[in-house]
């Protein structure tokens, strides 16, 4: 699959990663031209590439910016009519422990809303960075879920074959909307995380009785 990761952050840079280890053809890009290149030099085959036309030829787009960077940083794409968005953002207030959207919208849709060429898809807003980083794999079994919501079913099933292709159970959450539990889901992971101390070594999981 070809992948455009729009933001070379923690969550970016991650994705990148594992990207490229799964054979995907993976291209990087960002307002600092520098974190894309220092990523592409770390990575054969990952391209850094300019915001302008970025878009175009990819199969799929890794939004990794935070949400009130997310719209502009898309609009900076230029044409993106058509292309599947996997938003991984949360809206969250300036100490991290709360949400700013919610109830009756989600940062998701409210990007829909804005860029509505684009085919959205909530996903990966529930792991940290450093799980993305090291892998879903927890061990005896154990396995981090990626939820996926998109009022679109090629767009989910695009995402859905990314999802897997890095090892990661995936949950159908239904349609966009559902993003108004998925985020509230990451703040609940971020205060395990940080307010609670258990560090960022966890995820959400979605466990079936055998």
């Amino acid at each position: 699959m070809k992948v455009l990761v729009l933001g070379a952050g923690h969550m970016g840079s991650a994705f990148v990663q594992q990207l490229h280890a799964a054979g995907h053809a993976v291209s990087v890009t960002a307002r600092d031209a520098a974190r894309p290149a220092a990523l592409a030099a770390a990575h054969a085959g990952v391209r850094a590439v300019a915001p302008q036309g970025a878009a175009q030829g990819q199969d799929l787009i890794v939004l990794a910016v935070p949400y009130a960077e997310a719209v502009p940083a898309l609009r900076s794409l230029g044409d993106i009519a058509g292309r599947v968005v996997l938003d991984i953002s949360n809206p969250l207030t300036p100490d991290y422990m709360g949400l700013t959207i919610g109830h009756d919208t989600s940062a998701a849709e409210e990007i829909a809303r804005a860029v509505p060429q684009a085919v959205v898809v909530k996903g990966f807003n529930t792991v940290f960075a450093q799980v993305l980083a090291a892998g879903p794999d927890f061990g005896n079994g154990r396995r981090a879920s990626a939820f996926i919501a998109s009022d679109s079913a090629p767009a989910k099933q695009a995402v859905n074959e990314l999802a897997r292709s890095l090892g990661y159970e995936v949950v159908d959450a239904g349609g966009l909307k559902n993003a108004r539990y998925l985020e509230p889901l990451a703040g609940l992971n971020i205060y395990l995380g940080y307010g609670a101390g258990l560090g960022t070594g966890i995820a959400p999981a979605w466990i079936h009785r055998a």
